[in-house]
């Protein structure tokens, strides 16, 4: 388990990475993620507004956070593939002044992790919120993602230990 702490926005969040394949409650999940493998390149994305990126966004209703991931990597990246759960950051606004019970997300909520192994490269289409794919070595992700910390570097490593699912 690893803690860090992040500026986001005006405010300064704990965020702890927690190493497991138990899904937190469905209600305090605030966003799911994938490291998404076609053979050993990661798919990374360039989402509009905020650059390039790793597949993921908002659970929508009566998803499952494993939908949602295999959505948004359809939407954003032109891939579709099988997931696993690797774990999760849980996000801790409880030394944040900033957050109040009228704040969008929940004092202390959930971003979970997957790894999703490519079955099916689509041709890119750039219709929904990225303008761009590109696959990359893991170990370059830090020249291309701007928001890279020890956290994503820790669940990298456990995305890479993983067995490949069986195709």
């Amino acid at each position: 388990m690893t803690t860090t702490y992040v500026n986001w926005g005006e405010s300064i969040v704990k965020l702890t990475w927690e190493k497991n394949n138990l899904l937190p409650p469905h209600h305090l999940i605030t966003s799911v993620h994938g490291f998404c493998f076609q053979g050993d390149q990661l798919v990374l994305v360039d989402v509009n507004h905020r650059g390039w990126d790793f597949p993921g966004g908002h659970i929508e209703p009566g998803e499952s956070p494993e939908d949602c991931l295999k959505r948004e990597a359809l939407e954003e990246g032109y891939v579709e593939g099988e997931c696993k759960l690797i774990g999760h950051i849980i996000v801790d606004h409880s030394e944040n002044p900033l957050w109040t019970k009228n704040s969008p997300y929940p004092k202390i909520g959930y971003q979970l992790f997957y790894k999703m192994t490519i079955t099916n490269l689509l041709p890119f289409g750039g219709e929904f919120e990225s303008a761009q794919r590109m696959f990359v070595n893991p170990n370059d992700i830090a020249f291309y993602y701007h928001k890279w910390n020890i956290l994503y570097k820790e669940i990298l490593d456990c995305a890479l230990q993983q067995r490949p699912s069986k195709q």
